[in-house]
């Protein structure tokens, strides 16, 4: 078996890491939790992410095997996209960072204002 070590340059586990760690990625697949949704959905539900970039995270989270999306052949066309086996199990951890930062961001604001009150 081979050991991945995301810390060691050369080791392709980094991307992955870098994949799942993305802000915007996080948040697609958070958004995703409940269910397939359209590209319109998913840009309502992640507020502030451009077309542009919710076409690229797609696109890597699709190829990474944690989002799945399914064209239908409709008039007019319909895409969802959803999450994988290998997606949901992501959830977790995202979770786990998503649950830190909602409670922890009153302490890292008084901090940054004291860092500024200090300057």
């Amino acid at each position: 078996m081979t050991a991945w070590n995301p810390a060691a340059r050369d080791c392709p586990s980094r991307t992955l890491f870098a994949t799942v760690g993305d802000r915007w990625n996080m948040l697609i697949l958070l958004a995703l939790e409940d269910g397939e949704q359209r590209f319109g959905e998913l840009k309502t539900h992640v507020d502030g992410i451009s077309d542009k970039v919710l076409t690229q995270r797609l696109g890597v989270l699709t190829a990474d095997g944690l989002v799945e999306r399914t064209a239908y052949a409709e008039i007019p066309p319909r895409v969802v996209y959803r999450l994988t086996p290998l997606g949901h199990s992501a959830l977790p951890p995202v979770h786990g960072l998503f649950d830190w930062t909602v409670g922890h961001m009153s302490d890292v604001v008084a901090s940054q204002s004291g860092s500024a009150a200090s300057a």
